[in-house]
């Protein structure tokens, strides 16, 4: 755009009835500026179509004007899995209207990991990064405050820290699925579960074991890596087990919609002989036949308070810790009443 014809900050404070100060302080991400009045200026940016002049910003004041997500799954993982493009969404939906450039690498968990923060910190190429998939005493908390840069988490870290959270309580919504399950009369129910070293995949299974047990059922856990690979491995050993569930609790979609193939494959009908709920309640679940009974977050939402929140704290505010509404069960067409005959055999038609 010619730098004519681009809208400028008093335009911007024009669309929005307000000081171009004010402006300047939303569009930055400084407090002093109320939710109604930032959202109020950045949708009159967004309808404008303002982007800053990053060139004269970043020579200006020395820095890159740029944020890093660094995602420590296998590319394959990433690409299958629905929440990090809603998640994403939302990052952008507050980076581009207030000039920041969103840095993208999906690693190695590990030492390649590591090395992807430093070279960010040292060539400078971001000033700040958003942590996902927390870990179990995650030593990028120590790494990533030690390289001076700014910070979010998702969730809250179980060791100190001295950055901003934004969380959702993972464990709220499988316990509605659980009671869900128990209200239809399901006693032998199990959990397909991420890795044991994700905080959030360990807080769901634990939110599920604590539930069954309070509703007297019995309950198992297999865990996987998140994938449908994993997730369809799971179910399958479940399924031919000597005493299978006739529910099954999954802790994301796409691995629901894979252990529902695998039980149709196996000579099952869902629900009538199997129940099943997933998590993140995707696109793809609500057009399944039958449709996928799933605990409903925002991810979108969560990226864009994510994005807000780093952005504040760019802007130098104390960190806090910040909670977002409990998920919700959405209950569709796979549960149903816990079976009350033997199932018939199931002997594989793949």
């Amino acid at each position: 755009m010619a730098e004519a014809s681009r809208p400028t900050i008093a335009d911007v404070a024009r669309r929005a009835g307000v000081s171009k100060g004010l402006v300047s302080f939303a569009l930055n991400g400084k407090p002093g500026v109320s939710p109604a009045s930032r959202e109020r200026i950045l949708a009159a940016a967004r309808e404008l179509g303002w982007t800053p002049s990053m060139r004269a910003r970043s020579l200006s004041v020395g820095r890159s004007f740029a944020c890093g997500l660094v995602i420590g799954r296998s590319p394959d993982v990433i690409a299958a899995d629905p929440f990090f493009p809603s998640f994403i969404a939302g990052l952008e939906d507050v980076f581009s209207t207030s000039g920041l450039v969103l840095v993208l690498a999906a690693v190695t968990p590990g030492r390649h990991e590591e090395q992807t923060y430093r070279d960010l910190a040292h060539d400078k190429r971001v000033d700040g990064v958003i942590l996902t998939d927390l870990r179990v005493g995650d030593p990028r908390i120590g790494i990533v405050d030690g390289l001076g840069l700014s910070a979010v988490t998702l969730g809250v870290p179980d060791v100190d820290t001295p950055f901003s959270s934004v969380s959702v309580d993972d464990g709220a919504g499988i316990r509605h699925a659980v009671d869900h399950l128990a209200d239809l009369g399901h006693r032998e129910i199990a959990h397909v579960a991420g890795p044991e070293t994700m905080l959030h995949a360990a807080r769901r299974a634990h939110a599920f074991a604590e539930t069954a047990r309070a509703h007297g059922m019995r309950a198992r856990i297999m865990t996987t890596d998140f994938s449908a690979a994993e997730g369809a491995a799971a179910t399958r050993a479940l399924l031919e087990g000597d005493e299978p569930p006739t529910a099954i609790v999954y802790s994301n979609d796409h691995m629901a919609v894979a252990g529902l193939g695998i039980a149709q494959r196996l000579g099952l009908t869902v629900p009538r002989d199997l129940s099943i709920t997933g998590f993140d309640d995707t696109d793809l679940g609500r057009h399944l036949h039958p449709a996928l009974t799933s605990v409903a977050t925002d991810a979108r939402a969560w990226g864009a308070v994510a994005a807000q929140s780093l952005l504040e704290a760019l802007a130098g505010t104390p960190a806090k810790h910040l909670d977002l509404d409990e998920p919700t069960l959405v209950i569709r067409e796979s549960t149903g009443a816990a079976p009350r005959r033997p199932r018939r055999s199931r002997g594989s038609t793949a």
